[in-house]
């Protein structure tokens, strides 16, 4: 293989004066709109192709903070080819490209808007296997407020040293190399060759195959299976490490690390012995820690966090929390289930990767704690669902138009995802709920290690395993939870001695039935075809639902939201007025 300097020695000059525009299209804003949208409906030009392998080497200058890349992809036509793409950020011009080591010219391939087109010298049959390797260099996108604004974060340290990392899951991998933008654009393998000035260090995805060092920059050789696209992440600073195995219930082991800096030592060993506590919480209820080839880490980011497969960022400043654990930390590594090892198909389906995240919290708390911290902590999670939007539209989106609460669910994808998962689990009980949640991370109810790979899924899919395991039809469960907005309303009328109740706002057979609280003595009302009633005599406290075991429209929530943000609103004014 050739040496990654001579690779990118015709780049380097190019990152160091901010590149100008390498190609022959006309000069236009850089940062488009189609590379801040993530996802989407896959382009034809993309849609026949098999990602094999992302060989990908990116040089990093702090100085002038910019980079320097040589990418080569391989892929398998899935069908006859003349022509395919690949994005990558207009902000990175690139220098030269190649297929299967023969150059192209300026006019075999363009990249107007943020996706590289590319002319193939020939047609490709179905099933050709090819490589395209693409030079690349610039001043990377900038990220104003990661990980919600994606992009690279130049920091320094306290001490003034470099401290630097990537953040882009709602813009996307095209940030930084050029990829497939999409959840399902996963290269099948792939390696990474991080140069950077020496003494800094280097974590990043999979296994560490080695490090060099010359003429003063380090080479760090990572290399990670099947790794979700926008998940691929560069951290680089003047890292301390600490180091363990953690012994799974399924019997083998595998390395824990976590990369923090100098004066944090106490603060990182505190944290650092979260690791094994959380790990066992996931094996135990989920499955197998699904990388446990490579590692399990955790990287001191200055930026707050990201669920980057196997090096998770955390920048929680090691936080002292009310339910004792930090949740920033367990959070992202619940991803590594929820979006690394089950990846959503589209991003119409990311309540998938965090609902279910989120609602590991609350059962880690109860875990940890008992079932007053699961109540406490969904309680508050409860309080911040909007729904403005259905959590689910059954049409392809992008990342930003899923995550906008203007053009899609916002928030509700955690805090309402979260809570319908508590009230599939009230209702299925824990052996079904998290049978079917296995079945949906791994593809099989009996995971062990060996026997699963990452793989793709969505919401119809997991509806599917729901109704398989527990023998029942709950699409009007699912249809009134994640495909409108508003939440079923429980109502009641007392006629006599008789109560009666009642599902409204749903959407099919809605039958989830109801505990009622009668003068202190609990009883459970089935709700066939959503009416139910219950004969409570002269009974004078009468209380449905009181355990909160369900999700329903309860207007005290939506008026406290207003009141809230009437407060905020009101604080902001008044500071305003203080300023002029």
């Amino acid at each position: 293989m050739k040496s990654y300097v001579y690779l990118l020695a015709p780049l380097l000059s190019l990152a160091s004066a901010g590149c100008s525009n390498l190609n022959n299209t006309p000069e236009k804003p850089l940062y488009t709109a189609l590379t801040k949208e993530s996802g989407g409906e896959m382009p034809a030009t993309q849609r026949d192709l098999l990602f094999k392998k992302a060989e990908l080497h990116w040089q990093v200058f702090p100085d002038t903070e910019t980079i320097a890349g040589h990418a080569v992809l391989s892929f398998v036509a899935k069908a006859p080819l003349t022509e395919f793409s690949v994005d990558l950020d207009r902000e990175l011009p690139i220098s030269h490209i190649d297929i299967d080591g023969k150059p192209l010219t300026a006019e075999q391939w363009r990249n107007p808007e943020g996706r590289v087109f590319i002319n193939l010298p020939q047609p490709l049959a179905q099933g050709t296997a090819f490589t395209v390797s693409i030079d690349y260099a610039g001043k990377p996108h900038q990220a104003k407020h990661a990980p919600w604004d994606g992009g690279f974060v130049w920091s320094k340290t306290e001490d003034g040293q470099p401290w630097i990392a990537t953040a882009v899951q709602g813009e996307g991998c095209d940030l930084f190399w050029p990829c497939i933008d999409q959840p399902m654009g996963e290269p099948e393998i792939a390696e990474l060759f991080i140069k950077v000035p020496a003494p800094l260090v280097a974590p990043s995805n999979g296994k560490l195959l080695g490090m060099t060092e010359q003429d003063g920059w380090r080479t760090y050789h990572w290399q990670v299976t099947q790794p979700n696209t926008y998940a691929v992440a560069l951290n680089i600073g003047p890292y301390e490490e600490l180091q363990a195995a953690y012994h799974s219930r399924y019997g083998h082991q595998y390395p824990l690390h976590y990369w923090y800096l100098k004066g944090d030592k106490k603060a990182a060993e505190g944290l650092f012995a979260e690791f094994p506590k959380q790990l066992e919480f996931f094996e135990r209820y989920i499955g197998p820690y699904p990388f446990w080839q490579d590692k399990m880490a955790a990287v001191n980011t200055p930026h707050l966090g990201m669920e980057h497969q196997t090096i998770n960022a955390y920048g929680n400043h090691y936080a002292k929390e009310l339910f004792g654990y930090d949740s920033l930390l367990q959070h992202e590594l619940a991803h590594e289930w929820f979006g690394n090892q089950l990846t959503n198909e589209n991003w119409d389906d990311f309540w998938l990767h965090e609902g279910f995240a989120t609602y590991m919290q609350p059962l880690y708390a109860e875990y940890l704690h008992g079932r007053m911290a699961y109540d406490a902590m969904l309680y508050g999670i409860r309080a911040k669902i909007s729904n403005k939007a259905p959590m689910v539209s059954g049409e392809s989106k992008t990342e930003e138009g899923v995550y906008d609460e203007k053009r899609g669910p916002g928030q509700d994808i955690y805090n309402k995802g979260a809570l319908v998962l508590h009230t599939l689990r009230n209702y299925l009980g824990g052996e079904q709920f998290f049978r079917a949640i296995r079945e949906l991370v791994y593809g099989t109810a009996d995971p062990l290690p060996g026997n699963f790979k990452p793989l793709y899924s969505n919401t119809k899919n997991f509806i599917a395993i729901v109704n398989r395991v527990s023998g029942q039809d709950l699409s009007g469960f699912f249809n009134t939870y994640l495909y409108q907005a508003q939440l079923p309303k429980l109502m009641s009328q007392r006629q006599g001695d008789v109560l009666k109740i009642s599902w409204t706002q749903t959407q099919g057979d809605f039958s989830l039935p109801v505990e009622v609280l009668v003068d202190g003595k609990l009883r459970t009302v089935p709700m066939p075809q959503g009416h139910g009633e219950l004969i409570v005599g002269n009974a004078d406290h009468i209380q449905l639902d009181p355990q909160q075991k369900l999700l329903k429209d309860e207007p005290y929530f939506a008026e406290y939201q207003a009141w809230t943000k009437a407060q905020k609103e009101r604080a902001k004014a008044q500071q305003a007025k203080k300023k002029q």
